[in-house]
Formats: structure tokens, sequence, C-alpha cells
């Protein structure tokens, strides 16, 4: 299974020369769907990065402990969704880490890994970013990296407008935008629709469905 842990970020890459633009995508996956593996294929293209790196919370700080699966199923979920793509890798930096996780935990230490080796990009939906002034040490999570806001046709953006405003204004960080039409599918939706019976096909890989199945997740939901 792919585990960024495995191989250092920007080591051999690193050092054919110039800095690397590696994405980061954090989240709960629960489960991952074709919403984040397009977002993450879209950020990589339009954005030049050199690859992907899925990160699912091991204690997602603003969730109870019940009320997300466990790690395990999350992180084979996500592993299962993009082993396929070489461009796509998966950490456990989070899950393997004590105590909540904090984004600006995570990206700290994977500069302090890095060096000067790589640019991070944090990809995350349009809503999360309105959100993150409320995060844990939101000034550092800026310092460590360019935020990229995804959102979806018809996404009102004023509220992100001024949100980014804030955050120049503050931080002297200005979120770049990317339009993504699959976030329309949502985690939840999938729970509910996996706990109702009704079908989940085609909005998530093959292989993520069957670990469904087969783990009997979401069937209580």
């Amino acid at each position: 299974m792919k585990n960024q842990l495995d191989r250092p970020v920007g080591a051999a890459e690193g050092a054919a020369g110039g800095r690397l633009r590696i994405g980061v995508m954090g989240g709960t996956f629960d489960p991952i769907h074709y919403g984040h593996l397009v977002t993450a294929e879209s950020a990589r293209v339009k954005f030049g990065l050199h690859r992907v790196i899925f990160v699912p919370a091991g204690r997602p700080p603003h969730k109870s402990a019940g009320g997300v699966s466990e790690a395990r199923h999350r992180y084979l979920m996500t592993v299962l969704a993009t082993i396929m793509d070489p461009n796509f890798e998966v950490s456990r930096i989070e899950i393997d880490r004590p105590g909540p996780s904090h984004t600006a935990d995570t990206l700290r230490l994977m500069r302090a890994e890095s060096g000067d080796s790589c640019e991070f990009y944090f990809i995350t939906g349009a809503d999360a970013v309105l959100e993150m002034m409320n995060w844990h040490d939101p000034g550092e999570i800026l310092s460590q990296c360019q935020v990229i806001a995804a959102t979806r046709p018809g996404y009102s953006r004023e509220r992100l407008h001024n949100c980014a405003v804030e955050m120049a204004r503050r931080f002297g960080h200005h979120p770049l935008e990317m339009e993504v039409p699959a976030l329309a599918i949502s985690s939840s939706d999938i729970r509910r629709r996996v706990g109702e019976g009704e079908a989940i096909r085609y909005l998530l890989p093959d292989a993520v469905e069957s670990y469904i199945r087969k783990a009997g997740l979401y069937t209580a939901v």
C-alpha cells in the first residue's frame, strides 16, 4: 500500500532540481468518493502539482468520537480509491499521531520533513475555507502552504471573497479558487444511501463500494 511516510516528501524527485509542488488533501474520507478524486486531479493539473497526498484524519477535532468510522477503515478505503493513480499517495501521518488531527500540525511536520524542497498546496472545499479562520492556529496553516478552495458550479463566491479579503488582511494570504463539478457528491449522502438501501454505484470507486459492503459500514446510519 502506498504511504507517504515510506517515501519522504521531496526525496529523489527534489534532487532533480527545482521545488516540488505537493498537494495535500485532508479530510475524514468517510467514505472517499469521486468528488474527492476529481478535486485532487483538477488541482494537480490546474496548478501543476507533482503529486497529491491524501491525509485521512485520525481524530477529527470537529467531530465526536462516535460520529466517524474507525481510522483503519477510512485509510483503507482511501488507499483502494487511489492505488491505481501514480500521482496520488496516502499518508498515515494523522492516523499514527496521537491526539486531535490538526491541519497546522500536519503541515508543520511535512514541512520539517521536506525542508525547502517542496511547496505545499492544501486542497479543500470552499465551505471549509470559510471555517478555516476558526481552526486551530490558522496563521500556521497559511504560513506553511497555499490554500486551494474548490467550489461547485453555481456556488456563491461572495462569502468566499470576503473570507479571502480577511485572510489577506490578517495573514497576507489569498486562497486560490477552482471550480469542480463533481463536488455535488457528498460523503454524508453516501452514508445515508447505504443506510437506507439506496444505490451508491458510480458515486465512488467500485473497490470502495465493495469494501463498504464487506465491512458492513454505514448500515446503522
